[in-house]
């Protein structure tokens, strides 16, 4: 099914708004309507296209009206949170994506114009510990890192959808599963993980990471609203690079930690506000997270341009990062972060 007309959520925060101004300057769409709480930061014709925006909060009953009257035939659910680059509030942060799903999932039912459904999930899905498997494809089971985290939120999001999807089979439903982004002009947890001049590891682990360039996230996203893709699909960039591998392209200081110390240190870097170390993302650096994309190549008709070197390098190139190995920033940097982790030792006793 070819779609006219597109309604996305989420369209205020960083993926979301980008998304938007894709399909916004797409002529395929004679009709784009981005809804959220909060507008994009930037809804001027030469940037949006023929998008259009709605405040409204995808929580609220109503948003089922919103659907019907834009007599939508396709919604692209871009509002779910997996991943907050920094501190956030979990409270507000999980209704948007349990109850925020349920409402939406339920206009969606309702709403006889609607024809497909692509929706925004994570490959934190399949968790990450000792007994994962080396390679995580679209039929292993959904076992989240921790009970309370994003990973989790996103289990039950896609739980939702399978329900839908029984209910109205005729619906095309796709569901992507994309690893951590990373590049220059996007705020992630690794973003600013890998910008620390003194970067923390575990002491004996060195997991290998998956990443996804930002355009290959958004051009995936644009071909399963363009055309029908239905299915589940894990999307990542070619290859890997280990956490130290990572450290050392980026002329970072790795500073391995006692496995005991590493979360009373996230809490310090989280109360400072500068990175979200959420139990999610811990248990990712300890252990890795490495996904199958075959499907993605084969059945999804997609090959992402970007690596995850070629990702990670156009990162560091793009923010113009200087190395802090030597000269009087090695020693202010070295000063700080042993002071952090001098406190989190302490804490731990």
């Amino acid at each position: 099914m070819t779609s006219r007309v597109v309604l996305v959520t989420g369209v205020g925060g960083e993926f979301g708004s980008r998304l938007l101004s894709r399909l916004g300057n797409n002529p395929l769409f004679e009709r784009v309507v981005g809804v959220d709480t909060t507008p994009p930061p930037d809804m001027s014709p030469q940037r949006m296209g023929i998008a259009e925006f709605v405040r409204a909060d995808i929580r609220n009953p109503l948003l089922s009206k919103i659907v019907e009257s834009t007599e939508a035939d396709t919604v692209v659910h871009a509002s779910t949170t997996t991943h907050p680059p920094g501190p956030a509030r979990r409270g507000p942060v999980k209704e948007v994506n349990a109850i925020g799903t349920m409402r939406l999932l339920a206009a969606c039912q309702h709403v006889p114009s609607v024809r497909k459904l692509v929706v925004k999930s994570t490959a934190a899905v399949y968790g990450a510990g000792p007994r994962s498997p080396a390679v995580f494809s679209e039929d292993d089971e959904l076992l989240p890192a921790s009970a309370a985290g994003y990973g989790k939120d996103a289990v039950e999001v896609e739980s939702y959808v399978r329900g839908f999807a029984r209910r109205r089979p005729e619906v095309t439903t796709t569901v992507l599963r994309p690893v951590n982004l990373l590049g220059h002009d996007v705020d992630t947890v690794l973003t600013r993980y890998f910008a620390l001049p003194v970067v923390p590891t575990v002491l004996g682990y060195d997991a290998r990471l998956q990443l996804l360039h930002p355009s290959d996230s958004l051009t995936v996203f644009e071909a399963a609203t363009a055309t029908d893709r239905p299915g589940v699909f894990n999307v990542a960039g070619q290859g890997t690079l280990t956490v130290s591998q990572a450290i050392r392209r980026a002329g970072r200081i790795e500073l391995p930690m006692p496995r005991a110390a590493v979360p009373s240190l996230g809490r310090a870097l989280r109360g400072a506000r500068v990175v979200d170390f959420s139990t999610d993302q811990l248990r990712l650096l300890n252990y890795g997270r490495i996904v199958d994309t075959t499907r993605l190549r084969r059945d999804f008709g997609y090959d992402p341009r970007w690596s995850t070197a070629e990702a990670f390098d156009e990162y560091i190139a793009g923010r113009g990062m200087e190395s802090t190995t030597h000269g009087r920033r090695l020693g202010t940097a070295v000063e700080g972060m042993f002071r952090a982790a001098t406190t989190a030792l302490e804490s731990t006793r």
